[in-house]
């Protein structure tokens, strides 16, 4: 029986499990998209969320906590609590999105999410943006 067990192991020890997850959500915030697999982006989201809302807050404590959290990584801790609280701080939880890829891995053909933040900022490809200014013109040229 499984009665009030949580989290899913893996098939990790609990010291790699641990590492696993950390790295994944040090990724996402550097990144703030990744591809997983679906069972590994529910555990890190968690992990995210919890992280986030310990920048919102913001006191020296709650800094200390998230870089213990975050293998000591000052860089990642310092835009947590910067960008990212000021970007969730009128949004009460759920600051982390799991979309379903139609993608497989090739070894273990297991299947890919895209794990990510909400309210990123939109990419603009470069190609995209000359084509676009490129349109614009022609188009204001022929309705004259």
């Amino acid at each position: 029986m499984r009665h009030r067990l949580s989290g899913r192991k893996l098939n990790r020890t609990s010291a790699h499990r641990k590492a696993t997850l950390m790295n994944l959500v040090t990724n996402l915030f550097q990144h703030e998209k990744i591809e997983t697999t679906m069972p590994k982006a529910k555990e890190a989201r968690c992990l995210a969320e919890k992280i986030i809302t310990l920048g919102r807050d913001g006191s020296l404590a709650k800094r200390r906590l998230a870089l213990s959290l975050l293998n000591n990584n000052k860089e990642i801790v310092q835009k947590v609590f910067s960008e990212y609280a000021k970007r969730y701080a009128s949004r009460n939880g759920g600051y982390t999105r799991i979309l379903r890829l139609n993608k497989q891995r090739l070894g273990d053909a297991s299947k890919l999410v895209l794990f990510e933040l909400v309210d990123r900022p939109i990419e603009v490809d470069s190609t995209d943006e000359v084509a676009a200014t490129a349109k614009a013109p022609e188009k204001t040229a022929s309705a004259k």
